[in-house]
């Protein structure tokens, strides 16, 4: 009986010490790696460690739900009359997680810091002309503690500065060598260790937190690539919270809710699925083929069917969110109509060789779903698939004429229609990005060009308006859907909240259950 009752009390022990090592912290799950903590003067793009940085630093400039950019750090944003000035006012009563308070020396400091640095972020505030750089911001100048002026090489730069900035984390004076392993930030959270060889994260509340102290006292941010693994980590409550788990499929997040102690939450999101199309590789090059494809895909069936309904369909490559939006010519499934313009097209039975990277199983089943309904209308589809890097590869070579990718968060800004789509971004010897459709249009491209260069809004608006509807006639990309964010979380995690660009500001307002 007495070993009876002291193993019952060693339970009883252990699963409270349980409890409270869990109500501690709260685990957050990444679904890949990340490289480092300094996403300032790093000289390679890492997205996994931008959802890092965005607990531990704030910007200048953040994005709004319309994906309009407004203050973070900058309380207000004035651009000067003939645009070429911005000013920036800061706010009051932010301070840096070793006390510091902010002022406008420290964002100097990070753009001087930044642009010595020749990371990969400082190459976007440059434009390279015959070999010599040539600079966005003319002069950075900071007249009083609580004012940053920036003076810009020419008008038309000004939205793309503050896209620019958003992604620029203000650092205090005097640390940038520390950044790499004890980054300091003005963010909700803190940093307090970094386990490299776990890929593990240790964060705590920064009660000093310019938009209060978070709800949740420590985080941990785990790396967990693997999904049978995340599964496993989930169910068993060593991870608490994955947001956007995008190495689980839409089945396994259909199940993963079925189970009492998870929840599985579905939010609208923003990046975009699409097919892509070699507009100067036959038959493709034929507008009405391409059309005739996008009337040929039933996408509202495979949302339903093979995505569980995680996705919205999508008319354009902005989210419907944005300012700029407009859907323009809108493809509903019309088999009869595609099979009609491939008739117009004097379309032969060409092979169309459809290619997507390898690896992730719902873009396989979706892809496997499109080549039969293409070949239903009457076009000679064949799949191919390859490994990521070498997709990659020939997707920016031209060595392709159908694909399916994904494009994450540079189409929330609709400048990113110059790159999908401007004659001057077709890829070449010197442009890595993006216009891999190699499609041309003078007319599109004296209207984006017009549009970037105004600083008018409304006018702007207008001219996007019109950029979208030549591009959705003329099919050199067609949008499938926007897929949704979607969070599996242990149901004691409160307050789950993530808006559609996906990023992971809604972690500071968590809150925790007890019970």
């Amino acid at each position: 009986m007495r070993q009876l009752f002291l193993v019952l009390f060693i339970g009883l022990l252990f699963s409270t010490a349980c409890r409270t090592k869990n109500t501690e912290f709260v685990t957050v799950a990444l679904p890949e790696k990340f490289s480092t903590l300094d996403t300032l003067t790093t000289t390679a793009s890492d997205a996994a460690a931008e959802r890092v940085r965005s607990l531990m630093f704030n910007s200048l400039v953040r994005k709004n739900e319309k994906f309009e950019y407004v203050g973070e750090l900058a309380q207000e944003i004035k651009p000067s009359e003939d645009g070429k000035i911005i000013t920036f006012v800061l706010r009051d009563g932010v301070k840096f997680h070793n006390g510091k308070d902010f002022t406008s020396a420290d964002v100097k400091y990070t753009f001087d810091e930044l642009f010595k640095s020749n990371s990969y972020k400082s190459g976007a505030f440059f434009d390279t002309v015959d070999g010599q750089k040539d600079p966005h911001i003319v002069s950075l100048e900071t007249p009083d503690p609580k004012t940053v002026v920036v003076t810009l090489s020419r008008p038309s730069l000004q939205n793309q500065l503050l896209s620019n900035f958003v992604a620029i984390p203000i650092i205090p004076e005097g640390t940038v060598a520390q950044q790499s392993t004890s980054p300091v930030g003005t963010g909700p959270f803190k940093f307090v260790n970094f386990d490299q060889s776990q890929n593990i994260v240790e964060l705590a509340a920064h009660t000093d937190y310019w938009e209060g102290a978070p709800k949740v006292n420590k985080i941990r941010v785990k790396t967990v690539p693997d999904a049978n693994s995340l599964q496993a980590e989930l169910q068993s409550g060593g991870v608490d919270i994955a947001p956007l788990p995008s190495n689980l499929s839409p089945d396994t997040l259909k199940s993963l809710g079925q189970n009492p102690n998870l929840k599985v939450e579905q939010f609208e999101g923003s990046n975009i699925d699409y097919l892509g199309f070699n507009t100067q590789s036959a038959p493709l090059d034929k507008v009405k083929i391409r059309q005739a494809i996008a009337y040929g895909v039933d996408r509202e069936k495979i949302i339903n069917e093979l995505l569980f309904g995680q996705a919205v369909i999508a008319h354009s490559i902005l989210p419907e969110e944005s300012w700029a939006y407009n859907a323009g010519t809108k493809y509903s499934y019309n088999p009869e109509r595609a099979k009609q313009l491939l008739q117009e097209a004097g379309y032969k039975n060409e092979p169309i060789k459809f290619k997507f990277g390898a690896g992730n199983a719902a873009v396989s089943q979706y892809a496997q779903v499109i080549q039969n309904s293409l070949r239903d209308i009457g076009l000679n589809v064949e799949i191919e698939t390859l490994e990521g890097n070498v997709m990659r590869q020939q997707l920016a070579l031209g060595q392709f004429q159908m694909n399916t990718g994904r494009w994450i968060g540079g189409n929330q800004d609709p400048i990113f229609l110059k790159d999908l789509f401007s004659t001057g971004a077709i890829p070449g010897d010197k442009i890595k990005c993006c216009n891999r459709s190699r499609y041309s249009n003078s007319e599109f491209d004296e209207i984006i060009q017009a549009a970037i260069n105004t600083t008018d809004r409304e006018k702007a608006r207008e001219l996007y308006f019109k950029a979208q509807e030549i591009v959705s006639n003329d099919v050199p990309l067609f949008p499938l859907w926007y897929p949704a964010n979607m969070v599996v979380a242990n149901k004691r995690i409160g307050n789950i909240k993530i808006g559609a660009s996906g990023d992971w500001s809604f972690i500071k307002d968590l809150t925790i259950d007890s019970k």
